[in-house]
């Protein structure tokens, strides 16, 4: 009997033993981490972070330090300084070569890759991708755009043709509002529109060996002479923010981000459609569009067991349910499959136009960063010409540009200059520099006035810029524009 209540007790203390540790938690390990997301998601950010701390079960926890830091700047603020970027940050596509070449995106390990590739869309995760490897986390699928309109100007019969857009716009003294001359994102669309292509091939380290681009084409002229027809009409504001409605516009062209601003606008009289459709020689074209999406990237660390946590937390936060919330609060178009085929995801106005405008777009690769500078000036010298050999001097302008990518010597690559809003230019002209010792460049004197802004960059490409957020002239003067490469920093010195 004795041996039996040993037994008996034995086994119990076994028992006790092991629900102990059934039930008990892991240990927990805390990280202190820095991310980057847009202004507006900064709050939602905090709170989902919170919630990975308090239902993972791997024992992880982050103190993270959370900095609005747009998805625009996020790639040449991680290319200028990889060690003082976040830890996890958010970008748009186009910044992905020049994040992979600068070794500032950590490769998802081979079981996260097949997640999160079999769980959003193939669009999206193949923009996160270079050779075979995943380097990226699909956050959005909505990064393109489309036309919001004030109903009280504007008539819905009117929405599909742009010379009565126009009309309307200068009958009622109102802005259309479309950002022809200043941004190449949408100037590239009446290119689209009558079948013209950039495309551009690039190797599994990110550096571009060649492109096919047929802008300069009898398709390309027809292009350039429907926007003429909108550049110079008085209205025309090259602007895509959707806070011209405050200030006199009736028809703004831009993406989901401005939904909740432009509601707050215009309230019950926001009209939301596809892009409109020009004229030229009896022929209609309908304007197109990029299509691309936003990214989330993970900085590679010296910690092994930090990487790995880190990438869990990136994982969680792309989920179907993050995603879903962003676009509860944010109005954000989610990548994860499942949520796009969501009632609500599918009723959001905003997304509806950019599907109605999806036929019509072109998905946006990898671009080579000199484009989008080269690309963007074709509506300045589209509105200066004043017949069409002028026009097509305007193409011929673009595509000799083009072509010097590729002919670049070795010195030009690494050399580096100044562009910027400078003697009247509007970042179109790039200012030489020279190495006055080593790693050490400098412009000759030049006049610069108060308030003009400029960046320094190398190879006439924005892979490496500096600073990054644009250097503003404080005060009229003459002087050497100063870097030091080696740290970035550029310094005025007055002569």
């Amino acid at each position: 009997m004795k041996f039996k209540s040993i037994v008996a007790v034995l086994m119990v203390a076994a028992m006790v033993l092991l629900l102990c540790a059934c039930g008990a938690k892991k240990q927990e390990t805390s990280y202190d981490i820095k991310v980057w997301v847009a202004e507006n998601a900064v709050e939602l950010t905090k709170s989902q972070i919170a919630k990975f701390n308090e239902t993972n079960t791997d024992g992880l926890k982050f103190n993270a330090t959370i900095e609005p830091v747009s998805e625009a700047d996020a790639g040449t603020n991680m290319v200028t300084d990889v060690e003082a970027g976040g830890d996890i940050y958010c970008f748009a596509q186009d910044q992905f070569a020049r994040l992979v070449q600068a070794n500032a995106l950590a490769k998802l390990g081979v079981a996260a890759a097949k997640t999160v590739s079999e769980a959003n869309d193939a669009g999206v995760v193949a923009a996160a991708k270079s050779g075979e490897d995943l380097f990226a986390y699909p956050l959005t699928a909505d990064n393109g755009y489309f036309m919001y309109y004030d109903k009280s100007v504007i008539p819905d019969a009117d929405v599909d043709s742009l010379e009565k857009l126009i009309e309307d716009c200068e009958k009622a003294g109102k802005y259309f509002a479309f950002e022809t001359n200043t941004g190449a994102w949408y100037t590239a669309s009446w290119f689209f529109a009558t079948g013209c292509v950039s495309d551009w091939t690039t190797d599994s380290d990110g550096n571009f060996l060649s492109v096919h681009d047929t802008f300069n084409s009898p398709e390309g002229l027809i292009a350039v002479k429907g926007m003429k027809k909108l550049v110079d009409s008085k209205m025309h504001l090259s602007s895509s923010k959707g806070s011209e409605f405050a200030s006199g516009a009736a028809i703004v062209v831009s993406g989901t981000w401005d939904f909740e601003a432009v509601k707050g606008y215009l309230g019950d009289n926001m009209g939301v459609a596809d892009l409109p459709s020009f004229e030229v020689d009896g022929k209609t074209y309908h304007l197109g569009s990029f299509n691309g999406c936003k990214l989330m990237g993970v900085k590679p660390q010296t910690d092994a067991a930090k990487q790995a946590a880190v990438h869990k937390l990136a994982q969680y936060l792309t989920s179907e349910e993050c995603q879903m919330e962003r676009f509860n609060t944010l109005s954000w178009g989610p990548a994860n499959s499942n949520a796009q085929k969501s009632e609500a995801v599918q009723a959001n106005p905003g997304l509806a136009a950019l599907l109605s405008q999806s036929p019509y777009s072109v998905p946006q690769g990898q671009i080579h960063g000199s484009w989008w500078d080269i690309a963007k000036v074709i509506a300045d010298d589209v509105k200066a010409a004043t017949d069409d050999a002028g026009l097509q001097a305007a193409l011929d302008n673009y595509k000799n540009k083009i072509d010097a990518l590729f002919s670049m010597s070795e010195d030009e690559k690494n050399a580096f200059t100044v562009i910027g809003s400078i003697g009247g230019d509007t970042w179109s002209v790039d200012i030489a520099m020279t190495e006055v010792s080593t790693g050490v460049w400098e412009t000759a004197p030049i006049e610069l006035k108060a308030g003009e802004e400029f960046k320094v960059r190398q190879g006439k490409s924005w892979n490496v810029a500096y600073p990054s957020d644009n250097f503003k002239v404080e005060a009229d003067g003459t002087f050497v524009i100063h870097l030091e490469a080696s740290t970035g920093e550029v310094t005025l010195v007055t002569k």
